[in-house]
């Protein structure tokens, strides 16, 4: 049993990892019921679309209004310390949300302003918690690291919350953020037992000016190739992604033939695949460059589109969706690898929340194109553009992605 604990979490990763990896492991069940529970609670208090709209804009909205602020703090004051005040806050929003459910005073507006404001303190608990992790393990252990906590991610969150969180719902209807109340609370418990270096602004240092300091992340982003390219292939893909995932639930249906139990069953293969690229993640890496497992998984991307466009295969699709969730949790580890690598540890939130942006924008603007194209022309279409679009991005992208190695 020894053997199998250090062989999954070494203990060269350190005493304080553990920590996090269980806060993170806990929070991210957490927030994958949450990620159920929230649009079912919307939908039980109103049937208006504009309303049920609202309740997922609140999901992806914050990300990308205050990531870059949350960055800044990050890299001004003290992580740990930012880390559980947000989650605090979480836990604060969350009971009041709570206590309005179980009074059965609780209406659409209270909710999405509930759920609005434990979104927006997500975003600044995430931001500082992404930092952690390099401070605390050699750059030689950051990718052990992150696919460790990759693995809870795609595991808890992506795979068991969801399913629960709708179980709990069906209890009552405070059931499943009572129990995300719970998870936060220990994961404040856990963070709190880390203990991490020195770091953030001296406190002789100029008065914090945060557009000054956010200026000073964009400028170390722009002018360092690897994390630049990695910034610009993050915007590009997702623009494309983003296009073709937005009508994902229409194309199950009118393509594929499947009904809402299918459109799960698609995202769950995806999950596994996501399974099976963490237990391949450590093999691969020792096998292959970082730098190429980059293009390997843009090709991988690019293809996914075509074949999606070209079946009607439930089969054939299930067998996509699981290669492209391998795909998924390789290439996102990767690249997280790479930029917790090369960022000093000064500027990793700022860049951090650079990032960010350009993952929620190019999400975004897909969603919007993918919308007018399915529309217009069918729900193929959007993943005809995301596969064409992909192609040329993937010659465009090949001699910059060489920038991108194992060391910084």
């Amino acid at each position: 049993m020894i053997a199998v604990v250090e062989r999954v979490l070494p203990v060269r990763l350190g005493a304080g990892f553990r920590w996090l990896l269980a806060s993170s492991w806990l929070t991210n069940l957490g927030d994958g019921v949450a990620a159920a529970a929230g649009p079912l609670l919307i939908a039980t208090l109103t049937r208006d679309p504009l309303m049920i709209a609202l309740s997922a804009l609140v999901s992806w909205a914050p990300p990308l209004l205050f990531s870059l602020y949350a960055g800044v703090l990050s890299d001004r004051y003290n992580r740990r310390s930012i880390v559980l005040v947000a989650n605090a806050v979480r836990a604060v929003v969350l009971a009041a949300l709570v206590a309005l459910m179980v009074t059965g005073t609780v209406t659409v507006a209270t909710a999405l302003v509930a759920l609005t404001l434990r979104s927006i303190a997500e975003v600044f608990a995430d931001n500082a918690t992404a930092t952690l992790t390099p401070m605390m393990v050699s750059k030689d252990d950051l990718v052990v690291a992150n696919a460790r906590l990759g693995t809870g991610f795609i595991t808890l969150n992506q795979l068991a919350g969801p399913p629960i969180g709708a179980a709990l719902f069906g209890l009552g209807l405070a059931w499943p953020f009572a129990g995300q109340l719970l998870l936060v609370v220990a994961g404040i418990v856990l963070v709190a037992r880390i203990t991490l270096p020195p770091h953030g602004r001296p406190a002789d240092d100029l008065r914090p000016n945060a557009g000054r300091e956010l200026i000073a992340g964009l400028r170390w982003t722009i002018r360092h190739a690897a994390v630049r390219t990695l910034a610009l292939t993050i915007l590009i893909f997702n623009f494309t992604f983003g296009a073709a995932w937005s009508v994902l639930v229409l194309y199950t249906q009118e393509q594929l033939g499947l009904g809402a139990l299918g459109f799960g069953l698609m995202t769950t293969i995806g999950g596994i695949g996501g399974l099976i690229g963490t237990g391949l993640y450590g093999a691969i890496t020792r096998r292959v460059s970082l730098g190429a497992l980059m293009r390997i998984g843009l090709i991988v991307e690019t293809f996914t589109h075509l074949g999606l466009a070209l079946t009607h295969s439930p089969w054939v699709a299930g067998g996509i969706f699981l290669v492209f969730g391998a795909h998924a949790f390789i290439w996102g580890t990767t690249s997280v690898t790479v930029r917790q690598r090369a960022v000093p540890s000064e500027l990793q939130g700022r860049v951090g929340s650079v990032n960010s942006v350009c993952s929620y924008a190019g999400l975004v603007a897909g969603s919007l194109i993918g919308g007018v194209l399915a529309t217009h022309f069918g729900v193929a279409a959007p993943f005809w553009f995301a596969f064409a679009g992909s192609a040329v991005f993937v010659v465009l992208l090949w001699r910059p992605l060489m920038l991108i190695a194992h060391d910084d």
